[in-house]
């Protein structure tokens, strides 16, 4: 008995050995789709290999000889594109180390003999590989996402860099030069002193500049950059930022240079960033005070009102959304869209156009009756139109507000200059116009057209190209070619035959983006390339009039004297993060590098990927 029963019981386990082999031999043959169904552990994921490919030295020669075949591309339709919400891939082995342990080789260098059968991306070519699409979180993402929608491209030939690209090099690094030697690690150069200003104390221009430099293909620039973010960059400092300016210049450009790079080190600094500004949106009225010391955690208002500007609290929403569908962290999207919301059903507004300052206490507009595009209120137009398209074009009451708020422009701002009849936007006081125009303002030709690119109306294309026509005589006005800070346009007939005048007190240019952003979204759209040589002017004319010897560029007090422009002493960093990246951008013919179909620019023309694009 005692034989039969140990024969027995070998027998059943012989028999469950073969079962349980089958189980995991058939588990293990599963699609990989399948597979990644299965529930991980939420956290941080390690990055995609990189968006864009790792740049090479501005003067090297790419190699293109081994590129592999390549899936066809995609064709997009205009109009809503079906939205895909997917679980967010997780990658069970994923962990969070320490800055000590990042790896000092360049962006990319890490997943280069990682799935080689990918396809090869080129660098100037601006290759992109295929990859599945993001998902909209509409608050329900509990697991980090990847880095942006990728959208494969067939390029037959590598891009050459044109002169004009290969000048815009030239002055990055000539404007670099002076930060590097005279700035590094601070804020803001002094190029005439040969010195640097503070702001926040974060390294802002270093910060402004990394997507620039990937963009550019400066990759020793870059590396050095990263190298300091890894080791110097600290937010845990006793120090106040502005919520609005902090977002969009750190935040902003710390998502943009992860979703290029693929490296984790910007995720997790942006991460840390955007929970030390959350103390500012803990007000009665949960709009924001615009400002937060980042170190202890306490929030409040300019110290001369409890406003908030319009522009400021409606201007952080592209970021602190991208950041939540990245971290699986809900609170920075809900915190951000709960004011969008707030402000969509406020009263004080004129067709769509909303007044310049907001209460955080009673959450309700000041200044009523105040209407302009210019500071204080410019962006909060620009950033209804995309955060729709950031979206995938599903959350119409954006759209809406957007297209109410055109309508109002049209019928309350938009008036022609004599003699040459230039159109222009001025600026409303208790129902009196008034022919004031910052160059704040050229943001809109920009925005209209990049509207119409995804099938809004085609008479806002119209008035954009009147507007961008109005811009650029702003600066071919002037003697130095540069457009002051703000104009005012002559509504009779001048005895001078010119459309504007400037005050002393506005003659100064701060180096400014907003001609040649509107310029590099007017020639995206139309193909027109009197727009690329409206930007080489003014190029031209900041080498001319701005800049300094012994590197970097100065913004100038009078950009109506020539011969005495009276330099400023200081480099704004938005010269490096946004200016002379739209140069670049408008002066490539390339129509897919950072498509306008896959990216949406922030306002400090951080490019943040579309979601979910199909």
């Amino acid at each position: 008995m005692i034989i039969f029963l140990l024969a027995f019981l070998i027998l059943c386990g012989f028999l469950s050995y073969i079962h349980m082999a089958d189980q995991w031999k058939a588990l293990s043959g599963k699609p990989t789709e399948e597979r990644k169904m299965m529930p991980e552990v939420p956290g941080l994921k390690p990055a995609n290999p990189p968006v864009l490919p790792a740049p090479q030295k501005a003067d090297a020669s790419p190699a293109f000889s081994k590129m592999l075949p390549q899936r066809p591309r995609k064709h997009f339709r205009r109009g809503p594109p079906h939205l895909q919400i997917r679980a967010p891939n997780t990658d069970s082995k994923a962990g969070t180390q320490g800055d000590t342990k990042e790896r000092a080789a360049a962006p990319g260098d890490a997943h280069q003999k990682e799935n080689t059968q990918r396809t090869i991306i080129s660098w100037r070519g601006a290759v992109i590989e295929p990859e599945q699409g993001t998902g909209l979180p509409l608050r329900r993402a509990e697991a980090p996402a990847k880095p942006s929608p990728l959208v494969t491209r067939i390029q037959k030939e590598p891009a050459l860099l044109n002169e004009r690209q290969e000048g815009v090099i030239e002055a990055f690094r000539h404007a670099w030069k002076g930060y590097r030697q005279f700035a590094w690690g601070h804020d803001e150069l002094r190029p005439v002193s040969r010195s640097f200003s503070e702001w926040f104390g974060l390294g802002l221009t270093l910060i402004d500049a990394l997507d620039t430099m990937w963009i550019l293909g400066l990759k020793q620039e870059f590396e050095e950059a990263r190298t300091w973010v890894s080791q110097k960059l600290n937010f845990k400092k006793d120090v106040d930022v502005n919520l609005f300016e902090s977002t969009i210049r750190i935040l902003g450009g710390l998502l943009s240079t992860y979703h290029l790079s693929g490296d984790r080190l910007f995720l997790r600094k942006a991460k840390d960033f955007g929970n030390r500004l959350m103390p500012a949106f803990m007000t009665p009225s949960k709009i924001p005070y615009s400002d937060v010391n980042i170190g202890t955690g306490v929030a409040h208002p300019p110290q001369w009102t409890s406003d908030s500007t319009v522009s400021e609290v409606t201007s952080i929403q592209l970021e602190f959304r991208e950041l939540s569908r990245l971290t699986g962290v809900k609170k920075f999207q809900e915190a951000a869209e709960e004011v969008t919301r707030h402000v969509h059903h406020l009263s004080g507004k004129k067709d769509g156009l909303v007044p310049m300052f907001i209460n955080t206490h009673s959450g309700s507009f000041t200044h009523l009756g105040v209407f302009t595009l210019g500071a204080r209120a410019d962006s909060y137009y620009e950033y209804l139109l995309k955060q729709w398209i950031q979206g995938g074009k599903q959350e119409t009451q954006l759209l809406e507000d957007y297209l109410a708020a055109i309508e109002g422009i049209k019928t309350h701002l938009v008036r022609h200059s004599e003699p040459n009849k230039l159109t222009f936007i001025g600026e409303l006081t208790h129902d009196r116009f008034s022919a004031k125009m910052d160059h704040l303002v050229c943001f809109l030709p920009g925005t209209l057209a990049l509207g119409v690119h995804h099938g809004l109306p085609a008479d806002h294309m119209e008035l954009a190209r009147a507007l961008m026509e109005t811009c650029y005589q702003m600066n071919r006005q002037m003697e130095t070619g540069l457009s002051p800070e703000i104009v005012h346009f002559n509504l009779y007939p001048p005895t001078d035959n010119l459309d504007v005048k400037v005050k002393p007190a506005d003659r100064h240019n701060l180096l400014r983006p907003e001609t040649v952003e509107s310029l590099f979204y007017l020639y995206r759209t139309t193909g027109d390339r009197k727009y690329q040589d409206w930007g080489w002017e003014i190029l031209q004319s900041f080498n001319k009039y701005t800049r300094v010897p012994s590197g970097g560029y100065t913004s100038i007090n009078n950009v109506q004297n020539p011969h005495k422009p009276e330099p400023r002493d200081k480099m704004e960093s938005f010269f490096l993060g946004e200016t002379l990246k739209y140069l670049y951008l408008l002066f490539s013919d390339d129509q897919n590098l950072l498509s306008l179909d896959t990216y949406v620019f922030n306002t400090e023309a951080h490019p943040l990927p579309i979601w979910a694009l199909s």
